[in-house]
């Protein structure tokens, strides 16, 4: 196997969906790098078969929770500042801001199987296709799964609207 080419295709995505775990570029740049080291030793025990992504992401999750667990940090502490662009004003880009951070902290705090589902789809940009490859269930699984997770935090997120203005 060519693995400058797999690390060539999947370095992005790995380090995306790493991004979206940790919040923070440099934090998700080190584990990047670590996961692919790790893929590197393991690649004779790679199964053809598989998706060589899925798999890349499985390596990074790992090594990404044993990274906290060895800082003994959780991934709710890291939020980097956005830079603010022209394009908004800065009240809506504070605003926009806070509800990322909302966002982030339920999904830091959502039972699995949803919140990996809704990060591999949204972070990781992974069809369902390959999230139900990587569950050992089906795309349909996978999409419901996605749907419910979404649902649970729209309704979240409208809780703490009607928190803020209430009728």
């Amino acid at each position: 196997m060519d693995f400058e080419g797999i690390y060539q295709s999947y370095c992005k995505d790995v380090f995306r969906y790493l991004r979206s775990l940790s919040a923070g570029e440099d934090l998700a740049e080190e584990i990047t790098q670590e996961t692919f080291a790790k893929a590197l030793k393991a690649i004779d025990r790679f199964q053809g078969d598989k998706d060589i992504r899925a798999w890349l992401f499985t390596i990074a999750k790992h090594t990404y929770y044993t990274h906290c667990k060895r800082e003994k940090r959780t991934t709710g502490e890291e939020f980097p500042p956005s830079i603010p662009g022209p394009e908004k004003p800065l009240v809506e880009q504070i605003i926009d801001r806070e509800r990322a951070f909302q966002v982030h902290r339920f999904l830091h705090g959502m039972r699995e199987p949803y919140k990996e589902v809704f990060t591999l789809r949204v972070f990781g940009e992974l069809p369902f296709e390959k999230i139900g490859l990587l569950f050992g269930k089906t795309p349909s699984w996978a999409r419901v799964t996605f749907y419910r997770a979404k649902k649970q935090i729209i309704e979240y997120m409208e809780g703490i609207e009607n928190e803020h203005h209430p009728l």
